[in-house]
């Protein structure tokens, strides 16, 4: 027997046992029928790949040639238009693709100013910060975030 023969009879083997192993998987059996199905169906829908580099599929690189998939239910027409007429009002609309920048961010005197009640007063905020500063509660380093009673706790009272 020749190395050639004997390299075919292996590759059949492995084949065959490779098969089994497969066929033996008891989560997905399916008949020739069923996968003959299933492929007609993706070959109607365009749900093949097309392209092997890319691993487009027809329906993705030819768009005119399969029928739309369904949209997936969620708003209602009125309700994304009326979304969309509240985001043109008050500019939250983006109007440059390369920036990403909204009408509100180029032009913020034409829109009407986004109410922001302030939460504390400014006596509030001036007496959380003298709190800070005397518990030592301020950052010392910017890069790390490390705070002045984590870098020098002899000089803070950690019990207040």
């Amino acid at each position: 027997m020749n190395r050639s023969t004997f390299s075919a009879i292996a590759l059949t083997v492995a084949a065959l046992a490779a098969s089994n192993a497969i066929a033996a998987d008891a989560s997905a059996p399916k008949t020739r029928e069923q996968v003959k199905a299933e492929l007609a169906q993706a070959v109607r829908t365009g749900d093949i790949v097309a392209n092997g580099e890319t691993g487009q599929k027809a329906h993705e690189m030819f768009p005119g040639l399969y029928p739309a998939k369904p949209a997936v239910q969620g708003k209602t027409r009125e309700q994304v238009q009326a979304e969309l007429a509240q985001a043109i009002r008050t500019g939250d609309v983006m109007v440059n693709g390369e920036t990403g920048l909204t009408a509100r961010e180029l032009a913020p005197a034409q829109y009407p100013a986004q109410s922001s009640a302030p939460t504390k007063t400014r006596e509030q905020v001036k007496a959380e910060l003298v709190q800070a500063v005397r518990n030592g509660d301020i950052v010392a380093n910017g890069e790390t975030g490390v705070t002045l009673n984590q870098l020098y706790p002899q000089r803070y009272n950690r019990n207040i």
